[in-house]
Order: C-alpha cells, then structure tokens, then sequence
C-alpha cells in the first residue's frame, strides 16, 4: 500500500541563494535513493524558506519487491584454470559476494563468457530502510558553504534545530548530529515561536499559515507581488519590474509584508542606475517609477514581519538608505571634478592579471583589435570606436565605481557625456560590457560591438595564452560567458569574421605575454570557440544537425548558424530518412576520397554516365545557391540526385578488380560527397 513521506529541517537562517538550489538537490536526491532502494514512489515537493527546508513524497511504495541481483565477475579464462578447477579470481569473487564458488554462473557477455555470482534478495519494509535513507540525503545536499557547529562531525548550511520525519504519520526515527528526528515543527521565529505537531503535507501547511509561515516559494513570490503592487498604487507610482529581485526577496522572508518610504528629491541628480543599484543590490529595495518611467524618489522594502508601527520601520529603512545615496551624492559630484579622458593613465597603476599587465595594456591590445573590426565592417565609426575603447576602462578608478562596481560602464557613459563626448561613444562605453548574462541584451550600435567583441576575444586569448584555461569546475575569468557574448554579438550583427583570424589577430597583439607556443593556443581557442558555438545551437536545432555542419566548418559563424539552420529544415522532410541513408554511404565509401579526374571513358554501365550526369546539372545550381546563401535551396537541389545514386549502388560495384575503373569510381563519389559536404557531413546525420 503506497504511503506518503514527509520530511522538514528547520536551521537558522540560510543564505537566500542557497534555498532553491537546496530545494532541487533534495529531489535529485530522494530519486536517486528511492529509485537505488527499489521503492517505487509518486510526486514529489520540495519546499524552503530561510529557516526550513521540506520534502514531500506521495505514494511510496510500503516495501522493497524481492529482486534477483547479479554481479559480475572475472572472465571465464581467467575464473578457471586449464582442468576447469576455480582459480584465485574465483574462489576471492565468491568470498566477497558470500556464497560458495560452486553456486557460482558462467553469463555470456558482449566480451564473451564471464563468472557471475546470482543472489535472491528479499525485499525490507520501506519504514525499515528510511532511517538510513534520510540522514544520508541530509548530509548529502551540497551547499556552497557549509559549517559544523559544536564538536559534531555533519555538515549543513547552517546549525539545525530540529528535523521532522513521517512515514505514513509515523516519526521515521534517526539522529543528525546533536538533533532527534520527531513530529513538531515550529512556527515564525518572531511572531509564533512556539511549537507545533505535524501530521502530513497538508496539515503541516494549515499549521504554518497558522503560525505566520509560509513554505510554499511560489505562494511568497505572490504575496509579495501582490504586497508591492498595493504599495506602490497607494504611493502614487509604479513597481520598476524586477523578476530577479522579486525572487531573491521571496527566500528572504517567511511571511511578507511591504512598507513604502521616501528619499530626498536632490538624490535625483545622481544617474538613475545608481540609485537604483544602491536600492536594490545594497538594501533589496524595490524602486517605484511614474507612468512614464522615470525614477520616483520612494522605495517598497519587504519586513519578515508584521509591524504595530510601520513608521518605525521606514525611518529606519529610509536613515540607512539615506547614508548609502549620500555617498553616492558625494562621489558622484567630486568624480565630475577629473575628466574620463584624464583617468586612462592611471589605468597604467591598475593590474588587469599579473601575467598580462595593466588595464592601460589590456585597453591598448583592444583598442587596436577594435579599430580592425571596425575597419572591416562599418570604416565610418573607426575612429569612434578607438575612442570608445580608449575611454571605456576609465571609470575603474573613479570613487563611484569603487564604490559602487556593479555600475561599471554605466558610470563611463555619464561621465563621458558630462564631458562632451560624441554620444555614441559614450553609448558603446556602456554597452561594451554586454551582454552580462546568458541571454542577455546585446550592444546596440556597431561602435559597441566592436569594442565588446575586441574586449572579450582579448579576455579569452590572453588567459589562454598564459595558461589560464577554464575547467569543467572553475572559469574564474568567465571565458565561457566572454566566448558566448562574442558568438550572439556576432550571430546578432550578422559580421562575416572568420573567427580563426580574430583569434589570431589577437594573439599576434599578445605575443610579448604569452608563455605558450601561439599555434598552440589557437587551435585550443578555436576548439573552445567551436564547443561554446556547438552547446548554443544544440539548444536551438537537434544536435546531430548542429555537429554536421560544426564538423565541416564553423569558421564564418553567421554562415554556420544559417546552414544549421537550412539542414534542420530539410530534415523535417518525408524523404530526409532514405535521402540521409544514401548519402551516408556514399561518406562511409569514399571516406578521405580520391583527387582524381572522373573520366566518362572509363564508364562500363549506364548508371555510372547518369549519375554524372545528374551531378554535372546540379553542381552549378548548387553553386549559384550557396554563393547566394540560400542553403535551402542547395539541399533540395542535392537531393535530386538520390535517384542516380540508388541506381549507381544497385547496378553498379564500386571496387571493381580494375584498378582505373575502381578509382573512376570513387572519383565520381567523391564529386558527390564534396558537393554535399560544402553543407555538412553527412554522415552524422541520424536517419
């Protein structure tokens, strides 16, 4: 008879960001147990706040059924000597798994026959196994940092203070450090801090509500919409949407509640980024802003609490807030005392990486790198974009950006305007760090790009140049992220640069750095390139078209995308299975090919003078439309010469014993499989 499961750990308060994650590691967790336990089991929920954690699972199965488990052992040749006697291998297989070697099986395998130890196992009562299941997948949940507390040897994200367990209502009992699992739970820290029994998944969440708790994520993000929303219409103004905040928030709190509080009009001045940084990344303010979008000088912050006195509360949200924008008032005004122009050298103080200099070298390898772009894609803004790149690191040392570094680039651009820069250049300075987050907003304007494509390609080559290579764990230089910025920015602006004479244009600029040999590095760049390119159209089109065509060539990227783009269509045909299969072996025949002349006198059958044929009218028309990048229409036409080559196959044997026939042959193949291999291989492709 299934039974439900019901599991809460309640600790002092987690870091915000750590509770989702938490949440999904606990069902990745109770799936991998259960399903390793062989309990079957149905929906699970996984909940959080700051002070708990919680996992529910319906329908688990009451016990184990009873299995036959088998293990493998040694090859036969190895478990038995040459008068069929048990060896060492034998006779130490079946010591470990506890039977005697006689009752041991021979089980032919892939590899050939192997010993096999074959074990009934009775299947335990799920109640039974849970008090070594559930412990294990608490000390199991992987947190960024976790903490000891006491002289106890488990781990967690912070000291926990009780565990509820259920099983069907019943206390599942075990041990987690210094704590006792049972059956009460306790309400908010603060406005019910009293204890209460639990009895199931649903009569734990009546209880919490009770007890000014609410665990359900989804139902706090709601309430706290709903909270803001109120707030900000009573205020006059309107929410600035902020999804990323309004989720943060949420694992803030237990039970939300929203007060609304005002700053001084004369903090206006300062750019509105600024204000807006300091309220939300600083003090997890929500900013309130007119019909018309512009800034007004009032804030929603979120209390864990309800309050008697809400005024209590905002003057002291609003004395904290005030002190954060007058320091941004105060570097704001003595920043615009030194011209953006006037801070370049001082990049020359300022260490971008110890083995690749300064910031002032990193901006002199870019800006060089940028004027090329420039030059090959729109000459006009060339010399725009050199300023741009000349100015665009400048904000690094002022007071506002080191106190306030989330608004790098922004701060350039004010300033730069402030100063009576062309406005595009002050633009692509902030623009030039986009975009800053998988699929985020890319530069606008030309004059961006290339400063942002020259920036990142930089980056990346230089770390790579001196052995900074990412890892499947660790990218501290983000070169993963600077990789995919460089390929959307591309993709978006449709610039025809071949990506190997980017890579190479920057590291000839960094050839007095770099510690490894500089073919070396390109072919590793190129290949992270090519991985990065791979990853993003695989999200986009079925893989084993992506890898066709990547496996070609993904030199010009716009031409890549647009023929991935091309195959994934032509492969929704109804003929795309057999056509695939054709051309396939036509690859898997000729492998490399040969560089042989087709002679039409060498022909012995009429398939073979047909097949050419339907290649000599088709290789033009193929042609005319990848010269016009009309990918498209190049499949369709390829594909008319399946025919020809389904009759070649059935008619005709292609190594013939005649050495120049033989050669003729797969010369004419050959001609097919470069026709078509100027798209993709083919071969990849799954029928």
């Amino acid at each position: 008879m299934a039974k439900d499961l019901f599991l809460e750990i309640g600790c002092e308060e987690i870091p915000a960001g750590f509770v989702p994650k938490a949440m999904a590691d606990m069902e990745a967790l109770m799936k991998r147990e259960l399903e390793s336990a062989r309990i079957e089991y149905g929906e699970i929920v996984t909940l959080g706040t700051p002070r708990r954690l919680v996992l529910a699972v319906k329908g688990v199965a009451g016990r184990q059924p009873d299995a036959e488990l088998t293990a493998m052992g040694p090859a036969k040749s190895v478990a038995y000597d040459a008068d069929g006697n048990p060896t060492k291998a034998a006779q130490g297989f079946a010591r470990g798994q506890g039977i005697d070697v006689a009752k041991l099986k021979l089980v032919m395998t892939e590899k050939g026959e192997y010993l096999a130890a074959v074990k009934s196992e009775v299947g335990r009562d799920t109640a039974e196994l849970l008090p070594e299941i559930l412990p294990r997948l608490i000390g199991a949940i992987p947190f960024k940092k976790s903490m000891r507390w006491a002289d106890f040897e488990v781990r967690f994200a912070r000291p926990i203070h009780w565990i509820v367990a259920l099983f069907d209502g019943v206390v599942v009992p075990f041990s987690f450090g210094n704590i006792d699992s049972g059956s009460v739970s306790r309400g908010h820290r603060f406005m019910a801090n009293t204890t209460f029994p639990v009895r199931d998944l649903a009569h734990y969440l009546e209880e919490c509500e009770r007890h000014f708790v609410i665990p359900d994520p989804e139902k706090r993000k709601e309430i706290i919409r709903g909270e803001i929303e109120r707030v900000a219409k009573q205020a006059k103004g309107n929410v600035l949407p902020d999804e990323s905040l309004l989720e943060q928030v949420s694992f803030l709190v237990e039970y939300p509640s929203a007060v609304h509080g005002t700053f001084s009009p004369d903090f206006l001045v300062v750019p509105r980024e600024v204000l807006i940084t300091s309220m939300r990344e600083h003090q997890r303010y929500f900013s309130l802003v007119d019909d018309e979008g512009k800034l007004l000088p009032g804030f929603i912050t979120i209390n864990n609490t309800l309050t008697e006195d809400p005024q209590v509360v905002v003057k002291g949200n609003e004395r904290v807030l005030r002190a954060r924008l007058s320091d941004a008032r105060f570097f704001f005004d003595e920043d615009h005392k030194v011209r953006l122009e006037n801070r370049v050298e001082a990049l020359k103080s300022v260490v971008y990486q110890a083995r690749l200099g300064t910031s002032y070298e990193k901006m002199e390898r870019f800006r060089e790198l940028g004027r090329g772009l420039a030059k090959r894609h729109n000459a006009a803004v060339t010399e725009q974009t050199a300023r741009a790149a000349t100015l665009c690191k400048a904000d690094l040392v002022t007071g506002m950006v080191g106190e306030f570094p989330e608004v790098q680039g922004i701060m350039g651009r004010e300033y730069a305007l402030h100063d009576g820069e062309d406005a595009q250049v002050a633009n692509a300075i902030a623009e030039h760090y986009l975009p800053t987050q998988a699929g985020g907003e890319l530069p606008s304007s030309d004059i961006g790009a290339f400063v942002s494509l020259a920036d990142k390609m930089d980056t990346i080559c230089g770390c790579f140049s001196v052995g900074l290579i990412p890892t499947g764990s660790a990218d501290p230089y983000a070169l993963r992220r600077c990789a995919l910025g460089i390929i959307n920015i591309i993709l978006d602006k449709g610039y025809r640069e071949p990506i190997s004479g980017f890579i190479e244009a920057s590291l000839n600029l960094l050839s007095a750095k770099a510690t490894r040999p500089l073919d070396e590095v390109q072919k590793d760049v190129l290949e992270f390139f090519r991985g990065r390119f791979v990853n993003l159209m695989a999200d986009r089109y079925p893989s084993d078209v992506v890898d066709a065509v990547a496996s070609v060539s993904f030199d010009d990227l716009v031409e890549a995308a647009a023929k991935i783009a091309a195959l994934a269509e032509f492969r929704n045909r109804d003929d795309f299975g057999p056509l695939a299969v054709a051309f396939k072996r036509v690859c898997n025949i000729v492998k490399e090919g040969v560089d042989t002349p087709v002679s039409a006198e060498l022909f012995q059958d009429p398939a073979e003078g047909g097949l050419y044929q339907s290649l000599q009218q088709s290789a033009g028309k193929v042609e005319g439309a990848l010269s016009g990048a009309d990918y498209l229409a190049a499949l369709t036409e390829i594909a008319t010469l399946k025919p020809a080559v389904d009759l070649f196959f059935d008619k005709v044997m292609v190594m013939a014993e005649d050495e120049r026939v033989r050669t003729n042959r797969l010369a004419l193949l050959t001609s097919i499989a470069r026709l078509f291999g100027r798209l993709a291989d083919f071969s990849r492709l799954s029928p």
